[in-house]
């Protein structure tokens, strides 16, 4: 729970005397990056812009430059760094004034066209005119920020240009408003507008892009609660995102007044990292604030109500989750106000005392708490949060009986009271504080990123972003304090030692959904009986809202011929032909073939292995990922979990144990299996590395006195987040059912981590006493006998520096030496049989917005119409579907896909209010690509989208894995890469036609959410319910 935990994604400088090695060179870069004799001194000015302040920060290898801008005071931090992945961002600050969420729909509709660049939507169409890795925006508790990265200066530029008008010069048009905020109209006017209805019948409600999002996001509990909870806690941010019962008071004259009094120069914070010189920025950025003068805004920090008079106690409603026994759904937590998040030194100390009071199996609340069977899983405010000016801590349980709630608040007491009587283990600190020091040197792709949305939430609460980037300062001063003794026990009495605490329990209510509903229909009844006042009757105000709604249909429409010649773009000339080649080699080490790629990696080496499983039964199959989380749980005869969680935070950067299956790049209907295994580790740590990754495959105890407690723990746990986990992701949940019976892959993963998978774990958390656990822990068992083998079965990657290529060899000939060479699966009699593969499926889940996709299977990766869908998929995507599912439609997002590796190729939606026209899209899809006269540039920008992906900047440890992971060589990669570039039209109206039209018949349809009357087995639909939900009476005993 460490706040620092971005800093992982710090690279380190190697430093080399030998002045014709690339360090020395890449320490000449350096230099001419934070050269300061080109820069003015303080109080002078460089166009437009007075320096502030200058820092050097070694451990990052980047100097910071902190600039206020003379006429309107907006303040700029540049990071110079030589790393090509350059990062922009303009941010306001904008206290949310209620519960509309104006700041969420205004961080919307600023994208949707400005005065530069006049165009419907120039934030989507300029996603694939770009080259950029990263483009977004999001909306904070209390600030509005506006980001994209690219390794390309000229596309830096075009979205710079783009992004600053859009915030600054918006046209805020009231269509604009309408379709991403919200307003009432008919569910489907596609039919009234194609002639299919006159809307007489059509049933009016409550739209809007943003208003759909919520409305998904609320039918997430877990995102519920925190929103209920930071409600209470801290009610001056209300809830910024917007509730939906509140956003429909929502006015566009309000929002434009929100605009004008917060999207100000003298109101922004405006952020660059990278190679691209400070002094480029900075003329931009006079050239765009030079029109605006200074003005004052509320740049007020909100804080928490104050504990000092407490405990408080609130209750509020919620849902009931359907996959958790009906007396297990309490949810609940006490927080703590902490200390002023200006204090760096005492900000990191608490992060890292409630690191050790949380994180890990064997961490003190952990034990006394989800091991003793209170809940099974935190509650999603639990941790840390060090984004306000002050910290808060708070600790929560999910799944708790009502009449344990005061055993689970006696029992954080204790535990706090116990841990600061016997104090904090220096092994566990050392262990902490080695972790970090792994995070500063792991080389990664998004530094840059990382660092700004580090960075942000403190600077716009008084934080000063100068000393959060002095790390090595931190750590030094946080060491010091540690070793006088006693220091994190001071501040754990001094902040938790306390009544001064809010409780916040969520209770479920069977009436929770039905509530709702009842207040949108009477919100709704309430709009429409207000303009049946102004305009002279219901059958009026019907009229006027139908006309409005097919007005918006036309601006809607009217966008696909909207000429975009104002928006910048780069070429497919931006491109190069030929990929960047990242030199790999092979070896044999017995019969185990070992993939090589030895570049500077800082001092650390990245290992993986894949073994790989012939013939496994589906029902060990099913079993496979709670035996990844049942080894890193459980323990072995000579060491408890809570030693071996130190020894890996102590010697390595981490360990996994995963499934993994694959295509053949050659063949569809060949799909591999098995055990994917990293780790990470200071080169010199190695050895301990495999050490500790043996001990965990082969001497595991499943025999123990407590491994039927824990295998429940793990399955309540698993439980408890299921439904929340669907409605965070629910498109990839409908995406994998879809495609369960298209190819063996689409089964495997299906089995492995999609719904099926999901309903076995709560099936498997619902068993009574009298059922036990033995048959579990015998397939873990066997799987235990075969998951790793030094056998042709098994291979292996390895990425280093060249000086540690011989230590790395011989360490992994000594981990191979210690494993078994002889491998048996065993044929199960018990064998799952397949789930129902009818080809539409609907599965029923209690949310107020859908999820739906279709998939259908084309050909494998190097196959020549591989590289032409793809281009397909990016056009059906910008050109179609983005108009017809989000804009009109009202989802919050919709799409097609073509993965290249698993031969499927597909469609989705995502928070959709009317999946029901959505399907019909996806099925006409297409034909409207067939038929549809694309233009070159069409391919251009689609190729352009495409590769954005393909050259996105890698971190140096995924080097090489395409080649590990799916077997694709760079030899089929740079085939591909010149076939993606050199794809015609007539390549995609034949692949639409081939594909989408006369191979539509092999399509599988997958939806979930709310059952509706079309959803019926006279259309074909096979319902299925995921409800799993009862007492928990004799369930909980089941580890007996």
């Amino acid at each position: 729970m460490l706040s620092t935990r971005l800093l992982r994604k710090g690279p380190h400088c190697l430093v080399s005397s030998n002045p014709s090695t690339p360090a020395a060179l890449h320490r000449r870069r350096l230099a001419t990056l934070t050269d300061l004799s080109g820069l003015p001194k303080p109080g002078e000015t460089l166009h437009g812009f007075i320096p502030s302040r200058t820092k050097h920060v070694p451990e990052l290898q980047l100097t910071a430059f902190h600039f206020i801008h003379k006429t309107t005071g907006a303040e700029y931090l540049h990071l110079a760094r030589d790393d090509k992945n350059n990062v922009f961002s303009i941010s306001f600050k904008t206290n949310p004034p209620d519960y509309t969420g104006v700041p969420h729909v205004l961080e919307h509709i600023t994208l949707c066209g400005s005065k530069k660049y006049p165009v419907r939507d120039p934030f989507f169409k300029m996603l694939p005119r770009s080259l950029a890795n990263f483009m977004n925006a999001f909306t904070s508790t209390d600030y509005t920020t506006y980001p994209f990265a690219t390794t390309n200066g000229k596309d830096f530029n075009n979205l710079m240009s783009v992004f600053l008008d859009a915030t600054l010069h918006p046209l805020l048009n009231k269509s604009d408003f309408d379709q991403e905020g919200w307003r009432i109209g008919l569910e489907n006017p596609l039919a009234v507008a194609d002639g299919a209805i006159d809307g007489s019948d059509g049933k009016l409600v409550f739209k809007g892009v943003v208003y759909n999002e919520m409305k998904g996001q609320m039918s997430d509990a877990s995102y519920l609660f925190q929103t209920r909870f930071q409600d209470h806690f801290f009610p001056d941010i209300h809830s910024h995102a917007g509730d939906p019962p509140k956003m429909t008071s929502l006015r566009y004259s309000h929002l434009k007044h929100f605009h004008a009094r917060h999207y100000h120069p003298s109101n922004a914070k405006l952020f660059t990292y990278g190679d691209i010189p400070v002094a480029h920025h900075l003329m931009e950025f006079n050239q765009e604030f030079d029109q605006f003068r200074y003005q004052g805004f509320d740049r007020r920090i909100r804080t928490p109500i104050n504990l000092r008079d407490g405990p408080f106690n609130v209750v509020v409603d919620g849902p009931v989750d359907p996959l958790v026994a009906k007396d297990m759904q309490h949810k609940t937590s006490i927080t703590w106000s902490m200390g002023d998040n200006a204090n760096i030194l005492e900000s990191f100390s608490l992060s890292v005392m409630i690191s050790l009071l949380l994180d890990g199996y064997g961490s003190p609340l952990h034990r006394n708490l989800i091991e003793t069977g209170i809940g099974p899983d935190w509650t999603p405010n639990t941790g840390y949060d060090s984004a306000g000016r002050f910290g808060t801590f708070s600790v929560g349980l999910c799944g708790v009986k009502k009449k344990d709630i005061p055993e689970f608040q006696a029992a954080v007491r204790s535990t706090l009271y116990e841990v600061h009587r016997s104090g904090f283990d220096k092994g566990k600190v050392d262990g902490l504080l080695h972790q970090l020091e792994l995070a500063l040197k792991h080389k990664t792709a998004n530094f840059g990123m990382g660092l700004m949305m580090r960075l942000l939430p403190g600077w716009f609460n008084g934080v000063d972003p100068f000393d959060a980037l002095a790390w090595d300062d931190t750590v030094a001063a946080f060491k010091h304090a540690f070793a006088k003794g006693g220091y994190l026990e001071g501040l754990l009495k001094q902040y938790l030692l306390n009544d001064q605490t809010l409780y916040f329990t969520m209770q479920p209510s069977e009436t929770y959904g039905e509530r709702l509903a009842a207040n949108e229909t009477k919100r709704l009844a309430h709009k429409i009986s207000l303009l049946s006042e102004e305009v002279g009757g219901g059958f009026e105000a019907r009229k006027h809202l139908i006309a409005r709604e097919l007005e918006l249909v036309e601006v809607q429409d009217a966008t696909r011929s909207q000429d975009l010649s104002c928006l910048p773009r780069v070429h497919i000339e931006d491109i190069p032909r030929k990929m960047e080649n990242k030199q790999v080699r092979d070896s044999l080490l017995g019969d185990i073939k070992v993939q090589w790629r030895e570049a500077d990696t800082n001092g650390l080496t990245y290992f993986r292995a894949i073994d790989t499983f012939e013939g496994l039964p589906s029902d060990l199959r099913m079993v496979i990922p709670l035996f990844n989380d049942a080894i890193m749980r459980l323990g072995t005869k000579q060491k408890t979990i809570e030693e071996i969680e130190d020894l890996i935070k102590l010697k390595t950067g981490g360990i996994s144990v995963s499934y993994c299956v694959t295509t053949s790049p050659t063949d569809l209907r060949r799909a591999t299996e098995g055990l994917l295994f990293t780790g990470s580790a200071l080169d010199k740590n190695i050895p301990d590395m495999y050490e500790i990754l043996r001990m965990i495959l082969q001497e595991t105890n499943f025999d123990g006195a407590e491994v039927r407690s824990r295998i429940h723990e793990l399955l309540r746990t698993e439980a408890s987040g299921a439904l929340n986990a669907i409605a965070n992701s629910g498109n990839s949940y409908a995406l994998r059912y879809a495609e369960r019976n298209l190819m063996p892959q689409g089964l495997l993963n299906e089995q492995s981590s999609g719904l099926t998978q999901i309903q076995y774990y709560t099936t498997l958390a619902r068993r009574s006493a009298s059922e036990g656990m033995d048959d579990i822990i015998s397939k873990l068992k066997a799987i235990q006998q075969f998951a790793i083998s030094n056998s042709t079965s098994l291979r292996t990657a390895l990425t280093c520096g060249p000086e540690a290529a011989s230590s790395n060899e011989a360490a992994l000939q000594t981990f191979l030496s210690g494993l078994s060479s002889s491998k048996s699966i065993p044929k199960s009699h018990a064998d799952l049989s397949p789930d129902d593969f009818s080809a539409k499926t609907f599965i029923s889940f209690p949310y107020q917005v859908y999820y739906s996709a279709l998939a259908l299977p084309t050909v494998p990766y190097v196959h020549p119409d591989s590289a032409p869908l793809q281009i397909l998929s990016q056009l059906l995507t910008h050109k179609h579907l983005h108009h017809e599912i989000r804009e009109k439609g009202g989802a919050y997002g919709g799409g097609a896909y073509a993965h290249g590796v698993s031969g499927t190729f597909g469609f989705y939606s995502y928070r959709d209010p009317n999946p029901e026209n959505t399907i019909k899209i996806m099925q006409d899809a297409g034909r409207w690509a067939q038929m549809k006269e694309w233009s070159d540039q069409d391919i251009e920008e689609a190729k352009i989208s495409v590769f954005q992906e393909i050259d996105a900047p890698q971190s140096v440890s995924e080097e090489g894995m395409t080649r590990f992971l799916a077997n694709i060589d760079q030899e089929m990669e740079q085939e591909k890469r010149e076939q993606l570039l050199d794809v015609e039209i007539k390549d995609v109206q034949e692949v639409a036609h081939k594909y989408l039209v006369e191979g539509m018949g092999k399509a599988n349809l997958a939806i979930l959410g709310e059952k509706k009357e079309w959803i019926n087995e006279q259309e074909g639909w096979h319902m299925k319910n995921m409800q799993i939900i009862e007492t928990s009476e004799d369930v909980s005993e089941a580890a007996a």
